[in-house]
């Protein structure tokens, strides 16, 4: 059996993740099968302790932050465990939860897997998969390592989801322990609810009769509390659950060909209206983009900077002095003929809206994509590295960053909203990405402790205004502790109290995840009822 160790100092990276977050624990457990998960979860569920499940701690809404109670790190659950082709020919590759994105992408890449223990099917089906096209996982979150398991608990996605969806259409079956350690086999198809009412059998025997929240779901991309629909498939409750309702031991994840070229190109405007312009207009005239993000003045501002003073960003291109925008669309296609053909008409939009094909960054080669990935990525790079400046002058501050989206009509409406109020709080700001889906980061960087507090407060009337168009609070990062308050202003009291009756349910000692999603006295109120 897994031991459960005490916490001292030396686990002190397992009480913080990447929102810059710290909590505390009483112990750690770091199981490397699912029969090490459920024998650590049948002994903290014997005392009633609260368990925080961690993946590579790579989150930015404080999930994986303990507040008390055991950490249960799934960092060494790390295998590939299996693989199959299903009836559309599909590749399907079963996984532990600690796997790294980064390292099922080399895998795959390289068709090169460590099969110890895998059964003749799966053997079979790799050597399939290696006479077969390229196939890629589609999700892309931003940071590379995030464990598998963390990806699907927060139902991430990235800036491919414009083409390709968040984490949930990719997850094909999961295996779950309940808090109490009994477990279920999830495999998508096989029980739907019935309206809002869910049956689910544990391999123990058990059936669970679980009611779904009444609340309809926004019509934006979310991560945003529990999924619930009428007549849903049972697999999706437990996708961007937050660690809450059960411990993930396994995955099965659906592959893809993996388009034959990719092309990017880096479009510069001399507004942000006109990019806002090439964004509807790309959305409706190219059918193979896979990703349009988009990059604000003082993003920009921020990598000229950067690259004027400091080494490590020198490789970054120059910018011409009229380029106060950007937007970059990149494109997946079967042939070099349909990369051409999209391409143009990209170009086409682009001078329609303003811009100058000619000033236009293109990358049809690794090398050159590595460049435009280099320049994406040095945006949030840079505004951590200003942060952490200024943290060293007053702990107390940290970067404040929004994950919200809206409707495809509303985008014009809510960059107008965050224009004004940033404007009336005399605000330092950076805005990027994934304006294809109208999901922007807006980057508040504070200068003080005080401006710190009016942007926190700012924060919360945009989720309200937010919710009030038909958006999503959290539309990748999942809500965690951090946007718990948010939640409760997107769906309303009453559906926050189901959805915590339902974890309840689940979870009858409310030891899964404490303060993600709900307060404590919201879980108090729902445990008193179940």
């Amino acid at each position: 059996m897994v031991e459960i160790l005490p916490y001292t100092d030396e686990f002190e990276e397992y009480v913080r993740d990447e929102s810059r977050s710290v909590g505390c624990a009483d112990s750690v457990a770091f199981p490397e099968t699912e029969g090490d998960v459920r024998d650590v979860l049948r002994e903290l569920h014997a005392q009633g302790t609260p368990i925080t499940v961690q993946g590579a701690r790579s989150g930015l809404a404080a999930g994986a932050v303990p507040y008390g109670g055991c950490v249960l790190n799934t960092s060494r659950m790390n295998c590939v465990v299996g693989m199959r082709r299903d009836g559309d020919g599909r590749f399907l590759v079963r996984v532990q939860p600690g796997l790294s994105l980064m390292e099922l992408r080399g895998m795959l890449q390289k068709a090169s897997f460590d099969t110890t223990g895998w059964s003749p099917e799966s053997l079979a089906a790799l050597e399939q998969f290696k006479a077969a096209p390229a196939q890629f996982f589609p999700p892309d979150p931003t940071e590379a390592s995030a464990a598998l398991g963390g990806v699907v608990a927060c139902n991430a996605s990235g800036s491919r989801s414009y083409a390709y969806g968040a984490a949930r259409p990719h997850v094909t079956a999961m295996r779950v322990a309940l808090a109490d350690g009994d477990m279920l086999a999830l495999h998508r198809g096989e029980v739907r609810a019935k309206g809002r009412m869910l049956a689910l059998a544990t391999e123990n025997g058990r059936t669970l009769s679980l009611k779904l929240p009444s609340y309809d779901m926004p019509k934006a991309k979310c991560a945003s509390g529990y999924y619930a629909a009428d007549d849903m498939d049972a697999i999706d409750l437990f996708i961007g659950a937050c660690g809450t309702l059960g411990v993930i031991c396994e995955l099965e994840l659906a592959l893809m060909p993996a388009p034959a070229e990719v092309w990017g190109a880096s479009c510069f405007f001399p507004s942000e209206a006109a990019a806002i312009d090439f964004t509807i207009a790309v959305r409706a005239a190219l059918r193979r983009a896979t990703a349009i993000e988009y990059f604000d003045e003082a993003a920009l501002d921020i990598l000229r900077a950067q690259k004027a003073e400091n080494q490590a960003f020198a490789e970054l291109p120059e910018l011409a002095d009229g380029a106060r925008t950007c937007v970059f669309v990149e494109l997946g296609c079967d042939d070099e003929e349909t990369a051409e053909a999209e391409l143009m008409a990209l170009c086409e939009q682009l001078e329609a809206c303003g811009g100058d094909a000619e000033d236009a960054w293109v990358a049809t080669t690794d090398a050159e994509r590595e460049g435009q990935r280099f320049f994406r990525h040095a945006v949030p790079e840079s505004v951590n590295m200003l942060i952490d400046q200024r943290r060293r002058a007053d702990p107390s501050i940290t970067k404040l960053g929004s994950d919200m989206s809206v409707p495809d009509e509303r985008l014009r409406d809510v960059v107008a909203m965050y224009r004004r109020t940033l404007a009336e709080g005399g605000f330092q700001a950076a805005t990027w990405g994934h304006i294809g889906s109208n999901h922007l980061h807006v980057n508040i960087l504070p200068r003080s402790a005080e401006e710190y507090a009016r942007g926190t407060e700012l924060f919360a009337r945009w989720a309200a205004e937010v919710s009030a168009m038909g958006g999503a609070v959290s539309a990748e990062h999942g809500v965690g502790k951090l946007k718990a308050h948010f939640l409760e202003e997107m769906y309303g009291a009453q559906h926050i109290a189901e959805s915590a009756r339902l974890k309840c349910q689940l979870d009858p000692k409310g030891q899964l995840g404490r303060e993600n999603l709900f307060s404590e006295d919201v879980l108090r109120a729902a445990l008193a009822e179940v």
